[in-house]
C-alpha cells in the first residue's frame, strides 16, 4: 500500500510539471501576460469575475492564464482565493442611476430620454472570421465621425442623477409597472458567502446566486422561458453598461467614503402581467446586475429572476426555470464542477463492490435461465410421449 501511495504522489508531481509545460506552450511563441488577458480578453475576465464572485481584474486574468483558458476552472481559482480574504464591511448599494454610461440600449422605446448609446458591441457586426487579426491588422477607425468618450472618473462626476432615467421609471410615472420600493436600511440582507443556500430563498439571495451562476446554464433557462416553458412575454426594457462608484459608511464620519469604481451591466426586463382581482393589469420586472460588460449574462439573469417570481405573483410553477430548488441548486458551476469531476477520482472499492454484485446477479440470472430451460425440455419430452 505504501508503494502505491508513494508512486501516486510522484505521478501527481509529474502531472503538475507537464501541466506547467503545456500551459507555457511553444517556446517560439511569446508568452501571454495577465495584463494582455485583462486588456484584450476583457469579456472572459468579466465572466470569471462574475462566477468567481470577486471584482478583481488582475486576479481573474491571472486565473485564466493558470487555467489555460478554462473559464470555469479560473472561476474556481478566484472563488477559492476569495475565501481567504478578510471581510471588513459592507458597501452601500451602488447607484446605477448615476452610472457613467458607456453603452445603453432599450428594445421598448426608440427615442427615449438620454438616447440610445450603442457603445462597444458585437450586435451589429457580421459573424465572419476576420483573418486580418491573425496578421496583426487592426480595423481602420473613421476619425471623421464623432465618438463618445469611454467612462472615466471625470464623466462619472459630471453625470447627474436623473439625467438618464431608466425605462422602468418612465412606465412608473403612468403606474404601468409594479412598484419596487427599497427595503428599510436596517433590514437584514442574505449573504451566500456566509450562509449556505436554503430554498425557498428570498429574492436577494436568489439574485446573488444568479449573479454568480454559470452563464451557459442561465442562458439555457432563459431561452427555455422564451420557448414557452414559463408564462412570460419579456421585453428588454433597458440594458446599460458603465462605471459606478462604490462607497462605504465609516462610523466615525458623517459622509460615505468612496472606495473606487467598478464596471457593471444592468438589465431591466419588462414582462406582461394580467393582474388579479386586487391588482390591475400591469408590467412586472425581471432584474440582472453583473460585473463588467456581461450583457448575455445580465439578460439571462433577468429572465430567470422573473421566472422565479412566478409563485409570488400568483402563477403556477410548471417549468424548470420557475422551480427555485432546481434553478438555485444547479446554477453554481463551482459546485457542479466539484460534483461532476469528482467522478475522475479513484472509486476502486466502490466499483469492485458493484462489480461483485453484478457478477452475482448475472450468475443467479444464468442459473434461473438454465432451470427454466431444463423445465421446458422436460415439458416438451412429456408432451411428445
Amino acid at each position: 500500500m505504501y508503494v502505491s501511495v508513494k508512486g501516486g504522489a510522484a505521478a501527481i508531481r509529474r502531472a503538475h510539471a507537464l501541466l506547467a509545460d503545456r500551459r507555457r506552450g511553444r517556446r517560439d511563441v511569446a508568452e501571454i501576460a495577465p495584463a494582455q488577458i485583462d486588456d484584450q480578453l476583457a469579456l472572459a475576465v468579466d465572466r470569471v469575475m462574475n462566477e468567481g464572485s470577486l471584482f478583481d481584474r488582475r486576479l481573474a486574468a491571472l486565473a485564466i492564464k493558470q487555467a489555460r483558458g478554462d473559464l470555469v476552472e479560473a472561476a474556481f481559482l478566484v472563488r477559492a482565493y476569495r475565501t481567504t480574504l478578510p471581510r471588513f464591511g459592507a458597501s452601500r448599494p451602488i447607484d446605477t442611476a448615476a452610472m457613467a454610461i458607456e453603452r445603453r440600449i432599450s428594445a421598448t422605446y426608440k427615442d427615449l430620454p438620454g438616447g440610445q448609446i450603442l457603445g462597444p458591441t458585437f450586435d451589429y457586426t457580421h459573424r465572419l472570421i476576420d483573418f486580418g487579426l491573425e496578421a496583426g491588422e487592426t480595423e481602420t477607425v473613421d476619425h471623421t465621425l464623432e465618438w463618445a468618450e469611454p467612462a472615466t472618473s471625470e464623466t462619472i462626476a459630471e453625470t447627474a442623477i436623473g439625467t438618464v432615467p431608466r425605462v422602468t421609471e418612465l412606465l412608473a410615472l403612468e403606474g404601468l409597472v409594479e412598484d419596487e420600493a427599497p427595503g428599510a436600511d436596517d433590514a437584514p440582507v442574505g449573504d451566500l458567502t456566509r450562509a449556505p443556500l436554503r430554498v425557498p430563498a428570498a429574492r436577494d439571495v436568489r439574485l446573488q446566486q444568479l449573479a454568480r451562476g454559470d452563464e451557459g446554464f442561465l442562458l439555457a433557462l432563459g431561452y427555455s422561458t422564451q420557448r414557452g416553458y414559463g408564462s412570460t412575454h419579456p421585453f428588454a426594457g433597458e440594458i446599460r453598461f458603465g462605471a459606478v462608484e462604490v462607497e462605504i459608511d465609516v462610523p466615525e464620519l458623517d459622509f460615505p467614503v468612496p472606495l473606487g469604481r467598478i464596471a457593471v451591466t444592468e438589465c431591466q426586463m419588462i414582462n406582461q402581467f394580467a393582474g388579479s382581482a386586487s391588482v390591475a393589469p400591469t408590467f412586472t420586472r425581471g432584474y440582472g446586475l453583473v460585473f463588467g460588460q456581461s450583457e448575455r449574462k445580465a439578460l439571462a439573469m433577468a429572465l430567470v429572476d422573473r421566472a422565479l417570481r412566478t409563485e409570488e405573483l400568483g402563477g403556477e410553477v410548471v417549468a424548470p426555470a420557475q422551480d427555485q430548488e432546481f434553478v438555485l441548486s444547479h446554477a453554481d458551476n463551482i459546485q457542479a464542477t466539484g460534483f461532476v469531476e469528482h467522478l475522475k477520482l479513484p472509486h476502486y472499492v466502490d466499483f469492485q463492490a458493484e462489480l461483485a454484485l453484478v457478477r452475482q446477479m448475472r450468475a443467479e440470472h444464468e442459473a434461473r435461465a438454465a432451470a427454466h430451460a431444463a423445465d421446458d425440455e422436460i415439458a416438451l419430452a412429456e408432451a411428445a410421449q
